[in-house]
């Protein structure tokens, strides 16, 4: 089953989040060459795809997991909570309908 996994930023969080990215992306490149990887992104702190010192306010990844509880485990490992980037982190259950 799939779950998105939503993290909120603390606030003054591009520091951080530039310094834990590499490894951060890593695990998500593992997800996508297992083929569980749906999507995953940051959200730009203002309207626009390059956010520039404004930086982001968050990040979803909606991902294949066994379980709420393996997904949970996942998002809590991940280096930006390690980190300190996320403020707090929501893991819900997800179906995706569209596109087909």
């Amino acid at each position: 089953m799939f779950y998105a996994i939503v993290g909120q930023d603390v606030p003054d969080s591009l520091d951080k989040r530039l310094a834990a990215r590499p490894a951060h992306l890593e695990r998500l490149h593992a997800l996508q060459a297992a083929g569980r990887l749906l999507l995953a992104g940051p959200f730009p702190a203002v309207d626009g795809n390059d956010p520039g010192l404004a930086g982001y306010s968050g990040s979803l990844i909606v991902a294949e997991f066994d379980s709420l509880a393996d997904a949970q485990a996942w998002a809590g490992a991940d280096p930006y909570v390690a980190a300190g980037v996320y403020a707090s982190v929501a893991v819900k259950p997800f179906k995706k309908v569209l596109p087909a």
